[in-house]
């Protein structure tokens, strides 16, 4: 005791003082850690196979979308969108292997757009066509016309690309304009995901669940109980659920679909309920060949061409600039690479308006874009190989061709693939948010400039769709107007780029708060090397198509 007593009352005694240490703040990354396989490192054979398949199972949920929403009522029964959707899943095949191969060589797959659609409606409800009686005659006359503005829009879109124009304006952007720009372009989508699923909620919310159960395997209690029970018979891993959860997650509902389609459970519900819900009733199967030869030029004849129409598909290219280029930092962020450089994204644009092209000489409805829900499968996978894009590429392109058995998966009910969306869009928007960890969150102009771009994107095209478009949705000028208002990307883009270039670049301080100071290195294709790993072209063509 008296031990004690001396040392607790020893007047140079002090009392110890513990230290804590200051929280330090996560490091920034310019590459996304956690990437099994980056851009360059290709999976397994076994894997990249299973992997490149599931790519394409989700590109057809676009691809079977736009050409059910427009064929039927271009007076096209369901032989003409057997048709379509095989000439379409063919370009995006094709334009996919030229992506990975000339484009931006990112893990990207090229898809239908569904910016095009109102441009596609206008031409289907023109006066011209109206006088045509006969179903078939009116869908042949009526997508020629299509046809031929898609072909004249891609012009415009190849020039962007390839003449240098895109890069101009993409060379001025920061890391905060980048947030918007990658943001929106998934957000942009929103009414592909719920609204879609809730046309037939008990089979689209039974396939979200799944989908978020076996993502978020490792951190669900109920899960890792059930791995443990099913490792006493074979060998599993947690991360083989979780890469391949959307073919588990789109089998299990699928069959619930066919359980409840063979159950009569549809056959007194309404129309549009039986078209969402059941399996038999897309008619693809029937409508489709054992064998089709997609690469004809002009099916259905040649195109014919009206001014008003081209530039309001001329404004629809203008606005899949926007979405491709977010999906192309987006798929740089989840494969691992670094920041696209402007020159990058202007080849790949170019080859983008090629595509789109295409499916104008191919008779398809729609032009191209880059495919944000794809973008979007590489975060779940954590596989941002290109080469597991180009067999997807393989596989839409084999099933473009035998008809049959790609029309048995492309019968898969739509709310199922809206279920997939609501994750995939959302992590492409997720993609977005990553860029603020180069910039000032404590500057009022930075959240000023973020928080009206947020809100216009979002206010600006709510009111054309809500009014405008409801009241002014005739004529080539107001399609214009619809097209280019009604895209949240654009609208929340232009207002960031324009607020971000007029700030005080010429100032140290707002260059840091925009993270100015880091993006310029990736401004210059030659100004960081990794570039080359990235983006350098195959067979030495960089020799002769040199990068700046």
């Amino acid at each position: 005791m008296a031990e004690s007593s001396d040392h607790s009352g020893g007047g140079n005694s002090q009392s110890q003082v513990i230290q804590v240490p200051e929280p330090q703040p996560h490091p920034v990354m310019e590459q996304l850690p956690d990437v099994e396989y980056c851009i360059n490192s290709p999976p397994p054979w076994p894997h990249a196979l299973l992997l490149g398949f599931q790519h394409y199972i989700l590109t057809l949920g676009m691809t079977v979308l736009i050409p059910t929403t427009i064929v039927p009522e271009m007076g096209g029964g369901h032989a003409e969108k057997a048709k379509v959707i095989q000439n379409l899943l063919f370009v995006s095949g094709l334009s996919t292997l030229l992506q990975t191969w000339f484009g931006t060589r990112l893990p990207t797959v090229v898809v239908g757009s569904y910016s095009y659609i109102i441009p596609a409606m206008s031409i289907i409800h023109a006066k011209r066509y109206t006088k045509y009686t006969d179903p078939y005659e009116r869908f042949t006359h009526t997508i020629r016309g299509i046809q031929g503005a898609l072909i004249i829009s891609s012009i415009f879109h190849v020039c962007m690309g390839f003449l240098g124009i895109w890069r101009f304006a993409v060379r001025f952007l920061s890391p905060l304009s980048v947030v918007p720009f990658v943001t929106f372009t998934g957000l942009g989508l929103y009414h592909l995901g719920f609204p879609m699923l809730a046309n037939c909620v008990e089979v689209g919310l039974p396939a979200l669940i799944v989908m978020v159960f076996i993502s978020q395997a490792s951190l669900c209690l109920l899960s890792t109980i059930l791995l443990q029970y099913l490792n006493r018979f074979i060998s599993t891993k947690r991360l083989i659920y979780e890469r391949y959860g959307l073919l588990f997650s789109i089998a299990s509902a699928w069959l619930l679909a066919q359980l409840l389609t063979s159950s009569t459970a549809y056959n007194n519900k309404p129309e549009s309920t039986q078209n969402s819900c059941r399996t038999d009733r897309s008619g693809l199967i029937s409508a489709s060949e054992w064998f089709h030869i997609p690469f004809i030029p002009f099916p259905w004849g040649f195109p014919t061409f009206n001014f008003g129409e081209a530039l309001a598909m001329i404004a629809a290219s203008f606005v899949t600039l926007f979405e491709s280029t977010g999906t192309f930092f987006a798929a740089a962020r989840y494969g691992s690479g670094t920041p696209v450089p402007p020159h990058i994204i202007c080849r790949g644009t170019g080859w983008v308006g090629v595509a789109s092209m295409v499916n104008g000489f191919l008779g398809s409805v729609t032009g191209c874009t880059a495919s944000v829900e794809n973008a979007g499968l590489l975060a779940l996978t954590k596989v941002g190989s290109r080469r597991v894009i180009q067999i997807s590429a393989g596989f839409m392109v084999f099933f473009s061709i035998a008809g049959k058995f790609g029309a048995v998966l492309a019968s898969i009910p739509l709310p199922i693939m809206a279920a997939m969306n609501c994750l995939f869009f959302g992590y492409v928007s997720s993609a977005g948010l990553d860029f603020l960890q180069f910039c000032n969150l404590n500057s009022f102009r930075i959240k000023f400039v973020l928080g009206l771009s947020f809100f216009l994107g979002i206010s600006i095209p709510q009111y054309f769709v809500e009014y405008f478009y409801v009241k002014h949705h005739h004529g080539w000028f107001n399609d214009i107007l619809n097209v280019f208002f009604m895209s949240h990307t654009t609208v929340a883009v232009l207002v960031a780029f324009i607020l971000d270039i007029t700030l005080s670049r010429d100032d140290d301080e707002v260059r840091k708060d925009i993270g100015l100071q880091w993006w310029e290195k990736f401004r210059v294709y030659s100004a960081d090397g990794r570039n080359a790993d990235f983006y350098k072209l195959p067979c030495r063509l960089n020799e002769f198509f040199p990068a700046l």
